[in-house]
């Protein structure tokens, strides 16, 4: 594949090294520096556009390739108010797109599985559950969008919950999620099911980033051939 990387940071860089190791070509780097190449002309023959930049750039740059019908997976958290309109453009388009809180495919199984324990603990109301992120001082979004997404898992799951909320304001109805921003620690999630008999956990944590750019890159080797909407669990077979 001819990939465009769009944002050439830590993940940039990351996905980079993995694409290269999987025999794909990169063709186009985008960063805040050069913004005005993502256009028809530089992207003339890409596969499938990478991007991994802030809240406030994401989807402003989604709707630019799906619009130029570039297929595009996408990393960043915290612009989910827009998702729909993504969704509506890439269909016009006639194109490909992608987006995943966590592109892992460790926690992509961690998702699955924490789905999977809400259903079961929704028959047994003495148990409570709280999730714990842990991620680096940098990362900008808090709560993180993997505990979003693992506390959505958990609300289509038991009838007890309809959301989330911050550990020290969160109603009876919601789950509360605690974000620790500290060191450099790539991402650590823990969901946790409490009671005054024992304890049930689920813990994933990252060692590095190189789970999200592989798994970036391999949603990209699978959408970049398709047309539609997808999620990780089309990728994963899930």
């Amino acid at each position: 594949m001819n990939i465009a990387i769009i944002g050439y940071g830590r993940m940039g860089h990351e996905i980079e090294s993995i694409a290269f190791s999987r025999g794909h070509t990169l063709k186009l780097i985008v960063d805040k520096d050069n913004l005005s190449d993502l256009n028809e002309a530089k992207t003339e023959g890409i596969d499938v556009a990478i991007e991994f930049t802030t809240p406030e750039t994401a989807f402003e740059n989604v709707i630019k390739c799906l619009k130029m019908k570039v297929p595009v997976v996408c990393g960043t958290t915290g612009w989910l108010k827009d998702y729909n309109e993504a969704v509506a453009v890439c269909n016009e388009s006639g194109t490909s797109f992608i987006h995943s809180s966590n592109f892992s495919i460790g926690v992509n199984v961690l998702f699955r599985l924490n789905s999977l324990l809400a259903k079961q603990m929704s028959h047994y109301s003495d148990y409570k559950p709280f999730i714990e992120e842990i991620h680096h001082v940098k990362k900008i979004d808090a709560p993180s969008g993997t505990a979003i997404t693992l506390a959505k898992g958990i609300a289509d799951q038991h009838p007890g919950y309809s959301g989330w909320g911050f550990e020290n304001d969160s109603k009876d109805n919601q789950i509360p999620i605690r974000p620790v921003r500290e060191g450099m620690i790539p991402g650590t999630h823990t969901i946790v099911w409490d009671s005054e008999i024992d304890t049930i956990s689920l813990k994933h944590e990252a060692k590095s980033r190189k789970g999200l750019a592989l798994g970036a890159v391999v949603a990209a080797e699978y959408i970049h051939t398709r047309k539609g909407v997808f999620t990780m669990d089309d990728v994963l077979g899930f």
